[in-house]
């Protein structure tokens, strides 16, 4: 993970939870909220977890010892006491909660320095477990993770009839840009 390539996902990250939310938008409440047998259940149920992933990892990083400027507003969120603990009512409610991350995340990735990347990171998980590990991957796992559940979301989407269109980071990537190497 380079500070270009952060600044990449986060921008990524940004476009496509617009795609997903603009494609949810279309769905009654009936059929956002369907439990389609996925691992969060719904589509509603799916897109709040990686509200609430982010949120938690968000606030990890908020915690980090550089201690991001761009990160401090995060520390005001509610602390989400499990990964499938609702943080909004509806999708209108959530697409606002994502809203708010995803432009918190932006800022936050322009923030991010070569040495940021290359330090160590010690958290905490939800049950409490302390590991240390290299920032650069842990910033690396969070945004694989959220490229996995809009994977999820995208074919749940489908399967409802809505085609979110092109998925493709590729679609962001300037011609001739070298931070993807």
């Amino acid at each position: 993970m380079t500070p270009p390539m952060a600044v990449l996902m986060a921008d990524y990250n940004r476009w496509m939870n617009d795609r997903m939310y603009d494609s949810a938008g279309t769905l009654d409440d009936a059929a956002l909220s369907a439990d389609r047998g996925a691992f969060f259940g719904s589509i509603l149920g799916t897109l709040n977890h990686l509200a609430v992933a982010d949120t938690i990892w968000l606030q990890r990083f908020a915690e980090h010892p550089a201690s991001f400027t761009e990160l401090r507003p995060l520390l005001d969120f509610p602390r989400p006491s499990s990964l499938r603990v609702a943080v909004a009512s509806d999708l209108a409610a959530l697409r606002a909660y994502r809203h708010r991350l995803d432009d918190i995340l932006v800022r936050w990735a322009a923030e991010l320095t070569a040495d940021h990347l290359a330090s160590e990171f010690s958290y905490a998980n939800t049950a409490g477990v302390v590991s240390t590990r290299h920032f650069g991957s842990v910033l690396q796992h969070f945004f694989n993770h959220q490229t996995h559940h809009r994977g999820q979301a995208s074919t749940l989407l489908f399967q409802a009839g809505v085609d979110v269109g092109v998925t493709d980071l590729l679609a962001l990537i300037p011609a001739g840009d070298r931070t993807s190497r």
